[in-house]
């Protein structure tokens, strides 16, 4: 089955203008990250930066290949589907993995799990997600537990949210349904850091801790 990955990324963000391209404090562009982490994922057969400013090539490693965008898919009244459509449109693939920069701790080894699942397992689509227990209010009254009988953190049912992080579907879901997940989805539990994703400039500065205490915990940290 020919496996996709891809990138969607804009340059005329609102929030925290140019992030995708922005480097952390090791100098490192946070478009790097996810990058580097696709190469290294054995059932990619190819990987594409989906972009309408061909400025972002200089940052492209090799084996990852630039395709330009209409400009309409920058558009703040665009939908994002429409964005994934259009790729699905040009882009021919059995499975396609959504990636995005602003999410640079995924590691290649969650993007290898959830394609597996769909090849090998028979799911539609895959999601990272972050299992969260903790105590959860709706409508300012709680809404997992009984607070006349506080239960242990443990003991509580568990949420899974979504981290915008990676998305591996199926073909037909975006080309006949326009969706990213389909009825039988599988969710790859991800940790706090693989849950990063970056949307203005405090989750960017937060990133950047990340990023320099992995390089710390490497050893690239002393070289700087």
């Amino acid at each position: 089955m020919k496996t996709v990955a891809f990138v969607p990324i804009k340059t005329n963000n609102e929030r925290l203008p140019g992030k995708n391209t922005r480097p952390f404090s090791n100098g490192k562009p946070l478009i790097s990250y996810i990058l580097e982490t696709l190469s290294k994922v054995p059932e990619v057969d190819k990987a594409y930066v989906y972009c309408s400013d061909e400025s972002v090539k200089e940052y492209l490693p090799d084996g990852i290949e630039f395709l330009k965008r209409d400009p309409y898919y920058d558009l703040q009244t665009t939908s994002f589907n429409e964005v994934l459509a259009s790729f699905a449109d040009i882009i021919d693939a059995d499975i396609y993995v959504l990636t995005h920069a602003t999410a640079p701790f995924i590691k290649a080894e969650t993007i290898s799990t959830a394609i597996n699942k769909i090849k090998n397992e028979g799911y539609d689509s895959a999601t990272a997600v972050l299992r969260k227990q903790d105590f959860v209010w709706k409508n300012n009254r709680p809404a997992n537990y009984d607070p006349l009988h506080i239960p242990r953190t443990q003991d509580l049912e568990p949420f899974y949210i979504e981290t915008c992080g990676l998305y591996v579907y199926k073909k037909h879901l975006m080309t006949e349904e326009k969706r990213r997940i389909g009825d039988n989805p599988y969710l790859v539990e991800v940790d706090n850091i693989e849950a990063c994703d970056i949307n203005d400039r405090a989750d960017f500065e937060f990133a950047d801790m990340i990023a320099c205490g992995m390089d710390a915990l490497s050893g690239k940290g002393a070289a700087r």
